[in-house]
């Protein structure tokens, strides 16, 4: 599976990424929902090329498990 093909498994909005805040408002998919303990959620939002890194990164952690990958779950781990 090529990076298009991965990127077009997420949904795309403005937002800012939470590896690059500094870039201000990009394109963004959520990756992570998180529960505070103040309550509520709150999105964890990351770029494109972020969100490849990610995907990177769970691909390779999960051949070294000997696990299946599957794309499109940035926020989750490779089982």
């Amino acid at each position: 599976m090529d990076s298009e093909e991965i990127l077009a498994l997420y949904t795309w909005a403005p937002g800012v990424c939470f590896r690059h805040p500094a870039a201000g408002e990009v394109e963004t998919a959520t990756v992570k929902k998180v529960h505070p303990r103040h309550g509520g959620e709150e999105e964890v939002r990351a770029c494109r090329t972020c969100v490849l890194v990610i995907e990177r990164d769970r691909r390779e952690a999960a051949l070294k498990a000997g696990l299946p990958y599957e794309p499109g779950h940035a926020g989750e781990a490779p089982v």
